[in-house]
């Protein structure tokens, strides 16, 4: 099976080649651009699999450039980018990247990463997307009949805990901000939200503790969001 086709985005050439020498040594495929243009025309023409991108680029802010691809396109979107603030991080995320790694970064965590991605493409063209039922470790989700379980053992859930965990199963291996969660919870995201989201994050582990594997599924990004960890790729 041929690897994913990857699209290098990064205006910064000695990034852009460090990049593309590290994939070519791991036998991905890969096509670059320096600017947004470039990028949106090479994502339209060649539909590659997974795009790495910076956000400072010369012609266009990346995170329009996100909220552009996403207008039609769900391909993962990597953020590699000098912006390290939390706010930064939000506002990519929000836009519809769906990870996030700061420059200086070691081409270990870059490999990494797109091992993560990788497996979680590979599961989503395995599983039907609108499949009734999501597996993941020792929890299962029947969505038809609006249960969930952990090791065969029924989950007693509140209606708030059970759209929280379908929300998080729907978009494994994805970081979710708080705002993005909230909206879907709520329909909107104020303060009060935010600070009723971790209650109910509190609670919901809680009730994932009934198995080790369940209990460590919900990872915290402090000071951006949620994110289910998919069980093999632990």
């Amino acid at each position: 099976m041929n690897k994913p086709l990857i699209l290098i985005v990064e205006d910064d050439a000695p990034i852009r080649n460090l990049i593309s020498v590290t994939l070519e040594a791991h036998e991905y495929r890969h096509i670059t651009a320096g600017n947004a243009g470039t990028a949106i025309m090479e994502a339209t023409s060649h539909n590659p699999d997974i795009m790495l991108l910076d956000l400072g680029l010369p012609d266009m802010d990346g995170v329009e450039v996100i909220r552009k691809i996403r207008s039609w396109s769900n391909m993962p979107i990597i953020v590699i980018s000098a912006r390290s603030d939390d706010t930064d991080k939000i506002e990519a995320l929000d836009a519809g990247a769906d990870d996030y790694l700061t420059k200086p970064f070691s081409v270990d965590e870059l490999l990494a990463r797109l091992r993560v991605t990788i497996r979680r493409l590979n599961q989503t063209k395995t599983d039907n997307a609108d499949s009734p039922v999501f597996v993941n470790g020792s929890l299962k989700i029947d969505f038809a009949s609006g249960c969930a379980y952990v090791s065969d053992e029924e989950l007693h859930l509140t209606p708030i805990e059970y759209k929280l965990l379908c929300v998080l199963a729907r978009n494994c291996g994805k970081v979710l901000t708080h705002k993005y969660i909230t909206q879907q919870i709520w329909g909107a995201s104020w303060e009060n939200n935010v600070a009723s989201l971790r209650v109910f994050m509190a609670t919901l582990r809680k009730k994932l503790e009934v198995s080790p594997d369940a209990s460590m599924l919900i990872q915290t990004h402090v000071g951006i969001g949620y994110r289910m960890l998919r069980i093999t790729d632990n």
